[in-house]
Formats: structure tokens, C-alpha cells, sequence
């Protein structure tokens, strides 16, 4: 019962942390500037992350992520909470996890605190949905 209500609660945060972002913003990838987006992944994301197919480093690739389910490369060892998560990434999952990592996924391995200005996420995350399209 402990276990079934853990999930369910998870649940709930999560599609209200969604229904949050959706309602704010509903068109990120359309919002943001590719170029920026680029700069803000060289310096918050490329220390841990690569935008190369199958080159993990700390994180996993996050070649091809848009439109996915988080924690599906075969060879990068994710937290239990990301691989329970059942998220895809897209515009509105990828503005909550950069928004705060930790509240979308409890218990998840990444080490950032989140991006706080919203037209950053914003480039970040149509620079991210840009290369997944190359």
C-alpha cells in the first residue's frame, strides 16, 4: 500500500508540475533562441552532458532527447527515480526539469539546481529540440 501510494502522489506532483509549466508557457521551443540556447548549454549543461550519439560523460547524451522517454540509454546507469519517471522529454517536461531537476525527480542523480530565468530555458530548450531534429 506504502509503495502504490508513493507512485500515486508522484503521480499527481508531476502532472501538476506539468500543468504549471504548460499553462505559463505552451510554446517553448517556438520562444527561444537557438543561438543562446547553444551558449547555455556550453556552460550549464557540457561539463556533464554531450550533444554526440552515445558519448555519455557524468550525464548521459542527450543526442536525439527530444520527443523520448528519460532514461532509456542502454549503457548509462540512471537513478531508480528517472527510470520510475515515466517522463518524455519535451518542451514542457524538459521547462520543469530545467526549472528544478530535484522537484520534477525526487531522488534523481542530477547535481544542478535548475535555470532560473525562464527565456534561458526557454533558448536552452529550443537549442536541445533543434538538435534533435539534426
Amino acid at each position: 500500500m506504502r509503495h502504490s501510494f508513493y507512485q500515486k502522489s508522484r503521480a499527481v506532483r508531476l502532472a501538476a508540475t506539468l500543468l504549471t509549466v504548460v499553462t505559463i508557457s505552451p510554446a517553448w521551443a517556438q520562444q527561444g533562441d537557438v543561438t543562446k540556447g547553444g551558449e547555455l548549454f556550453a556552460t550549464h549543461c557540457a561539463e556533464c552532458h554531450s550533444m554526440k550519439e552515445g558519448k555519455d560523460k557524468k550525464g548521459p547524451s542527450l543526442f536525439s532527447i527530444f520527443d523520448n522517454k528519460a532514461a532509456l540509454r542502454e549503457n548509462y546507469v540512471y537513478s531508480d527515480a528517472l527510470r520510475n519517471s515515466h517522463i518524455t522529454w519535451n518542451a514542457e517536461s524538459l521547462g520543469a526539469y530545467l526549472t528544478n531537476p530535484k522537484k520534477l525527480v525526487p531522488g534523481g542523480k542530477m547535481k544542478y539546481d535548475g535555470l532560473e530565468s525562464a527565456s534561458e530555458r526557454a533558448d536552452l530548450i529550443a537549442y536541445l529540440a533543434r538538435q534533435s531534429k539534426h
